[in-house]
């Protein structure tokens, strides 16, 4: 067998070095990306961890102060008026493993503007407000809570539609729910949702104080993955080199 003169087996091995880099570079490129994306979701979770830590403020001040709702959400608020208890909301839910519903009811501020209020968490079969009289609480009120950024648009294609006939919703579509509730489209809304406190509502329903925060936060994970890869894929080469280069001589 004619052995590979060495300039042919230099010439085939430039590819495969050119090859490895260029997987290297983007390996170390998607760690080090997940690196920068671990250091902003914990200076997020910490902002938003400081945030809900603040004593209320009262919101319409507050928005004038600062209407970024961005840099407000999950702040503690609280406003006062009138709730519409005959156009309230029903978002699907779960809450300490029960399913049910989180109510969303329209309150009617002093200036006349409103704002969806989530009231807090019923279950299933409680939903229809006649089987909660108790907590269809009338005239004016006073509710404290977190400030929540009304979402732009459907979270995920995953999150089905809206049942807006059945009132039963998957995801927070402001507009959909004043718009479903009855209330006009020139109605003055403000683009935001409070979730109330677990401050009791008469009767116990709805229960209040039920917003989660759960930022998923793999990142770490993710970043050992890719630096890892990237690692594995140097000492493979470099053990491949080493045998190619014992085998020259």
């Amino acid at each position: 067998m004619t052995p590979v003169p060495t300039q042919r087996r230099r010439e085939r091995l430039w590819p495969v070095l050119v090859l490895s880099a260029v997987a290297f570079v983007v390996l170390i490129g998607l760690g080090t990306w997940q690196v920068k994306r671990l250091i902003w979701k914990e200076g997020l979770i910490a902002t938003i961890q400081e945030r809900m830590a603040m004593p209320p403020v009262d919101l319409l001040p507050a928005l004038d102060a600062n209407p970024d709702l961005a840099r407000q959400e999950y702040r503690p608020v609280r406003v006062e008026g009138t709730f519409d208890h005959a156009r309230e909301r029903h978002f699907l839910a779960t809450y300490e493993g029960k399913a049910g519903f989180y109510i969303y009811t329209p309150l009617r501020l002093d200036d006349g503007r409103w704002v969806f209020i989530n009231r807090g968490f019923v279950p299933d079969g409680r939903q229809d407000p006649v089987t909660r009289k108790e907590g269809q609480v009338e005239g004016r009120v006073t509710v404290t809570g977190l400030l929540r950024e009304a979402p732009a648009e459907k979270p995920s294609s995953f999150v089905p539609d809206n049942e807006l006939g059945k009132n039963i919703f998957f995801w927070k579509d402001l507009r959909a729910m004043a718009a479903s509730s009855g209330l006009p489209a020139d109605v003055p809304m403000l683009n935001l949702f409070i979730d109330a406190d677990d401050t009791p509502n008469p009767g116990g329903l709805p229960i209040g104080g039920v917003t989660i925060v759960d930022l998923p936060n793999s990142h770490l994970q993710y970043a050992i993955t890719w630096y890892g890869l990237a690692a594995a894929l140097a000492g493979v080469l470099l053990v491949w080199l080493i045998g190619r280069g014992k085998k020259e001589h």
